[in-house]
This record gives C-alpha cells, structure tokens and sequence, in this order.
C-alpha cells in the first residue's frame, strides 16, 4: 500500500485577502476585495490584485530577489513558518524539500526594470535572476533555511498541482521527510497582453459555464502547504495527471485527456465518483474551456455533484491556480463549518451544455464519511491536465 500523505497547513494570500481566516471570511461574505479593473500600459484589464500590504522582504542576504512575485510567496510562506520552521527543527535541514509552480517568476520586475531604460542597459539595480522561471524555489529554500531538493515546475495552469503530485513523490521515495509545496504568480503585462491577443480575456467579471461567458480574469497570488507523512488534518487522497497535446492553447473538444486525468485521480484515491463531495471546477469561462469541462463532468459524475468555480473570486492565478483552488479545497474539509465556495455567475446557462450542479445556495460537505472527498481539477496550455482528491 502506498504511504499516505497530509497537508498540515496552508498559507495563502489572492484577491480574496491574505490568510486563511481573511479568505474563509470573505468566501462566506460573497465579497472579493482584489477583483476589478486595473490599469496597464494598453488601457485597463479586468483582474484580481493583492490588495493587503507586501511587508515581508526577502532577508539581506537575498535582497537581489526582492520583487513582487517573492514578496507574494513570503506573505503566503509567512503564514505557516511556524510550522515549516518545527519541521525542519525535528527532521533536519536537509529532509525537508521546496517544490513550487510558477508561471510569471520575476517577469512584472523585469517589465518595470526595463521600461525606464528602453534605450540604455537596465542598470545595476536589477538582478536578472529574479525573471528566471526556476528561481522561486531556491528562493524559498534559502529564505527558509532548508536544504532539501528544491525545484520549481513551470506547465502553466497546472504548475502548482504537478508541484503536490511531485511532492507527494519525494515524501514516498523517502527523499524527504516534509515538503513546503504550492504555487505563485503576480499580476505582469506579459500575460495580461499575451492572454488579450489571444482573445481570451474578459472585459468584466468572468462568468463561467454562462451563455453570456466571454473569456478569463487574470489574478495573482500565492498558495503553500507544509506536506508530510504524519497524520493531520487532510490527505492527499489521490492525484492524476495525462497529457493529450491536442493544441497549444485550445484543449481537446472531447477532454479524453482531462478525462483520463479525473479517472486516474480516482482509482489513485480508491474511491467512486459517488464519493466526490464536491468538485472545485477548472472554469474560466472560455468558450472551449467550459465546454469541454461540462461534458467532461456530465460523464465522470452521471448523478451530478455539488462544483463551483472560484476563478471569479480569486481570477486566474494561472502557475499558481492549482494551489489555491486545492487550498479552497483544503477549506472545506479542514473547517467543517465553512461553506462550499458558491459559483458566481450571471445563472444564464448554456443550453448547449450539459447542466451541472453548480453552488448558488449555502451548502456544505455530505456528513456521510464516505462522500467527504473533495476533486479540484486544472487543465493548462499544451494539453497538460491534473486532477486532485483530497480526503480526511
């Protein structure tokens, strides 16, 4: 049998707020303080900020990667250094490890650095290294002090949930003994304009699974756990991945690969659809997104299941949405009392979809234990998909 892992803590900061209290508040308030229009260097974009204060530096000795993108991983690695700091007292520097996703790293740094000296070298003052996309976890390793393996994967919209399958791979290989894991990316022009010329962007609030449905909010943000073998309060249940390489940027109309994925995330966890309590959607409101995720859900749980997408309260974290949506997750089961994050959305359904069971009342997880499992699914560029279950 293989050894079950746990996800003891997690820190968190998005547009919902920073922390899981402030963000537990405002998922049952309805509110999401970082979402709307931002300014950028074409006009304006509709977006979820960080709105609460960056105070946590980089220490001295790593003041050369002080940029936003770090400060965001510090506030979130902040908020459980307690316990990554009693787990490296009890195991040792070198058994624990850092595995994060990215997909933006130090970019909006570079964009600032470089705007000002569009004819002449940046100048001494910006490290290039903080642009590299592998950097955030050595990064955190030594910010932390550990030194465990420490890397960083870099599939997109699935970089920071292949980070928790990753991880969970060095704590059973016996590699580590406890792995600080998640994601995160900041707010850069690079992919508010590259998403734009794609068409994929939405003026206003995005509106998945609607017929009125019309592209993505991109959001920034960071998400982190502390992953061990020891009992605690939530397991990685299950994981699958696939990789269909249908397209580029379009995914397969069929999902066979996504399909695949949930599937596999599945018979990891040894469990039934029937199990799954509860489904926290990939949803960004894309016209060929949804679609092939609303069939792909009508096939994969044929008796429905209780799903939202959180993407209009956060917007597309993008390296760092797995994370954060599978922290959404940890939500649910680690505070009984909270409520399942609700979809919003305009109620227009697309008669062209299958109907889903989709959050709009206040609902909680089934008290039955054999349905108190949670699914959150990300599907990226390239065709690179990841399903995961978590479970007490």
């Amino acid at each position: 049998m293989a050894l079950p892992v746990y996800l003891h803590a997690l820190g968190m900061v998005n547009a919902l707020g920073a922390g899981v209290a402030a963000i537990a508040e405002a998922l049952a308030r309805g509110e999401t303080p970082g979402m709307g229009p931002i300014a950028t260097r074409t006009g304006t974009a509709f977006a979820g900020s960080v709105t609460t204060p960056l105070d946590h530096a980089p220490p001295a000795p790593l003041a050369h990667y002080d940029c936003r993108n770090n400060r965001l991983l510090l506030a979130a690695l902040a908020q459980i250094r307690p316990e990554i700091d009693a787990a490296r007292e009890r195991f040792g520097a070198e058994r624990v490890g850092v595995v994060l996703g990215t997909s933006t790293s130090g970019i909006g740094a570079a964009e600032a650095a470089f705007a000002p000296h569009a004819r002449e070298p940046a100048g001494a003052r910006f490290d290039y290294r903080q642009m590299e996309i592998g950097t955030a976890a050595t990064f955190a390793a030594a910010a932390l002090e550990l030194r465990g393996p420490a890397f960083t994967i870099s599939t997109a919209c699935t970089s920071s949930a292949k980070a928790l399958v990753s991880a969970r791979r060095l704590l059973r290989a016996k590699l580590c003994d406890a792995v600080v894991v998640g994601g995160v990316d900041s707010l850069c022009e690079l992919t508010l304009q590259g998403f734009a010329s794609l068409e994929s962007t939405s003026a206003v609030r995005t509106n998945p699974f609607s017929a009125n449905r019309r592209g993505i909010n991109i959001g920034e943000g960071a998400a982190v756990f502390l992953m061990s073998r020891e009992t605690g309060p939530v397991r990685l249940a299950g994981a699958g991945e696939s990789s269909d390489a249908h397209h580029i940027s379009a995914p397969d109309p069929q999902g066979v690969g996504a399909g695949l994925a949930l599937r596999a995330a599945l018979a990891d966890a040894d469990v039934s659809a029937a199990a799954i309590g509860y489904v926290n959607l990939h949803a960004t409101a894309t016209l060929k997104n949804d679609q092939m995720e609303a069939h792909l859900m009508a096939r994969v749980f044929p008796e429905g299941v209780a799903a939202s997408g959180t993407k209009p309260l956060t917007g597309h974290l993008l390296g760092a949405a797995g994370a954060s949506e599978a922290g959404l997750a940890w939500l649910a089961l680690a505070r009984n009392e909270l409520a399942l994050p609700r979809h919003w959305w305009d109620g227009e359904a697309d008669p062209s979809l299958p109907a889903l069971d989709l959050i709009g009342d206040v609902r909680h997880l089934p008290r039955d234990p054999a349905r108190r499992y949670v699914m959150s699914n990300s599907f990226a560029f390239g065709g690179s998909n990841v399903s995961l279950i978590l479970g007490h």
